[in-house]
């Protein structure tokens, strides 16, 4: 099984609280863009669903779609993405979508890691691609 790694850059990012009040877990939308280097090269979209806690850490849902290559293969791929942030930085898990890929990538499938210290992110993707 291919493994690509490598990093991405948060190129803009915003965030749209929709439920806010004293002592209750905070609920956001985040939006963000990205550019990604290494093994996968291209530009990244993202869509979050955060829940902030009180005592400071948070939960992230997020939606990723990635258009580029993967070791040289064009095309566009969407990630479900799982990740906890405790103050400082996130950890989390990638899971391709199932059916999502395009191009040279119609047939891919993987899960993977990241790791966010912003605004550098690591990845690793373990990828299946006929």
């Amino acid at each position: 099984m291919p493994t690509a790694t490598g990093t991405f850059e948060i190129t803009s990012a915003g965030e749209d609280p929709f439920h806010e009040r004293g002592g209750e877990p905070k609920l956001a939308r985040a939006h963000g863009t990205q550019r990604f280097g290494g093994d996968i090269e291209g530009d990244g979209i993202v869509e979050w669903l955060n829940c902030y806690v009180p005592r400071g850490t948070a939960r992230l849902i997020g939606l990723q779609r990635i258009d580029g290559t993967i070791h040289g293969r064009k095309g566009s791929v969407v990630i479900e993405a799982l990740a906890d942030h405790d103050g400082r930085e996130s950890h989390g898990t990638w899971a391709i979508v199932p059916g999502s890929g395009t191009g040279d990538l119609t047939a891919i499938a993987g899960t993977g890691t990241f790791e966010a210290r912003s605004p550098t992110v690591s990845y690793r993707l373990d990828y299946e691609l006929d």
